[in-house]
């Protein structure tokens, strides 16, 4: 009789994993843009997080993301996200003229509230990598989302959150 080989999670790492389902279940709407209703946000779900190569030859954004310990994928989306918007100007951790302005882990929870004051004064896209890193950058990025005018993007990596013409509305995918 040959023994039988263990192989992937055990009982418990597979229940334990059942706590996220309702959060799974939730976004699976969003699912490659089924469910989305604006045709700014199908568009960049289409166009930046279904995109697995940069759109453009300029890499700058890219590049800078990759040098600071961000993800292949993500950098590629937030890259990807200035092509499908045409932004021209981006700053990483900086309050300073830009259209995209990159709040990574550097970035203080407390800080994050501040960050979002400058972007929506001077109308400014905020991406807040890392919103679920601890409860309390969470519990910031939550007020953030309930008090935004605009729309904001919740794709767990980070958060996008417009400050243009854009009608309030929230998408988690």
């Amino acid at each position: 009789m040959m023994a039988m080989k263990h192989r992937g999670k055990t009982l418990k790492q597979r229940i334990y994993g059942l706590k996220h389902l309702p959060s799974r279940i939730s976004r699976m709407r969003y699912f490659r843009g089924h469910g989305v209703h604006s045709p700014y946000i199908y568009n960049i779900v289409r166009n930046v997080f279904m995109s697995k190569h940069l759109r453009s030859n300029d890499s700058a954004l890219y590049d800078a993301l990759i040098a600071r310990g961000i993800a292949s994928k993500h950098a590629t989306h937030i890259a990807n996200l200035m092509v499908e918007c045409n932004y021209s100007r981006w700053a990483i951790d900086s309050m300073t003229e830009a259209e995209l302005l990159v709040a990574t882990m550097d970035i203080d929870a407390k800080e994050l509230d501040q960050y979002n004051t400058y972007a929506r004064e001077h109308g400014i896209t905020l991406c807040i990598l890392s919103p679920y890193y601890d409860a309390e950058r969470w519990d910031r990025c939550r007020a953030i989302i309930e008090a935004h005018p605009s729309t904001t993007v919740d794709y767990r990596a980070y958060l996008l959150i417009f400050n243009n013409h854009l009608p309030k509305q929230r998408f988690r995918l």
